[in-house]
Parts: C-alpha cells; sequence; structure tokens
C-alpha cells in the first residue's frame, strides 16, 4: 500500500483524496476566498516570497496536528517551490491519517509566478 500511496502522491496522479490541480484552480479558488493555501517550503523560502494569504508549515518540520480547520466548501492546498515537497507533506498527512481533500498545486510557486501571479 504505501508504495501505491507514494508512488501516486509522488507521480503526480490522484491518488484518494489527493489532488494535482493547476495554479490556474488555486488562483480562482483564492480569489472566491474558498482556499487555505499552505506553503510546506522553509521559513527563509517563505520569507523571501509567498502568495499572499498563505500560512507556512515547512516540511521539515511538518505535523498534520497543525493544519488548521478546512472551513466548509473551502479547499486545502498545499504548495512548495516545484510540487515535489507538498507530495511530500500530503503523503506524511495522509499517512497521519488526515481523511479530507488535499489539493497539490502543480509545479509550486515556480508554476505560479510563470503564470504572472503575485507574490509577496
Amino acid at each position: 500500500m504505501m508504495t501505491r500511496l507514494f508512488g501516486a502522491v509522488f507521480g503526480g496522479a490522484q491518488a484518494g483524496n489527493v489532488k494535482m490541480v493547476s495554479p490556474a484552480d488555486v488562483r480562482q479558488w483564492i480569489d472566491a476566498g474558498q482556499a487555505v493555501v499552505i506553503d510546506v517550503r522553509e521559513v527563509n523560502e517563505h520569507a523571501a516570497e509567498r502568495i499572499k494569504g498563505a500560512i507556512n508549515l515547512p516540511l521539515s518540520t511538518f505535523e498534520v496536528s497543525q493544519l488548521p480547520a478546512i472551513p466548509e466548501g473551502a479547499k486545502l492546498v498545499f504548495h512548495c517551490r516545484s510540487g515535489q515537497r507538498c507530495g511530500m507533506a500530503a503523503a506524511k498527512a495522509v499517512g497521519a491519517g488526515y481523511s479530507g481533500e488535499i489539493n497539490r498545486m502543480e509545479g509550486g510557486i515556480m508554476a505560479w509566478r510563470g503564470m504572472g501571479y503575485p507574490v509577496e
């Protein structure tokens, strides 16, 4: 099962409650007030640039218990620099029993910037 879970999460396929989503989808959700964005990059990376409103929970110290409550109708989104670490965070969350939907932003903040979306 772990191979299947990690292979699907890291390979980009959808696995159970983990879904890959585009920066455009995330932007739409943010604009509509329907996203809780979790930045799993390290503190210094988050300090250098971030998506407005993103909560920094670095992968190196990530614990599923740190996740904020997700309001009804909102989407939980994990992002990192390029899309890899958010997969690791998603795997940790699923492994710890998180059963809500997790959306991984494909391409991370690099893809976000590539779309011309703002960073702080």
